[in-house]
């Protein structure tokens, strides 16, 4: 199915994709923070994504990559 890898010093932890994944397949990650301090979207190795890249169209620091 598909895969999204995170650029974790673009994202800002604002949660659009989170909100975006139909799949719930993204989450923001408390433990993880990137050099200026956020938060970083993180995601679950699960089968269930399909791959739609809504994750990443309402990303507004294109900080995501979606694969198919």
């Amino acid at each position: 199915m598909g895969r999204v890898t995170v650029k974790e010093e673009r994202c800002k932890g604002c949660g659009y994709c989170i909100e975006a994944c139909s799949s719930a397949n993204l989450y923001l990650d408390r433990d993880k923070r990137n050099k200026s301090g956020y938060s970083v979207a993180s995601f679950k190795d699960d089968e269930q994504c399909s791959g739609c890249a809504l994750c990443a169209e309402v990303c507004p620091d294109v900080a995501l990559e979606v694969y198919r």
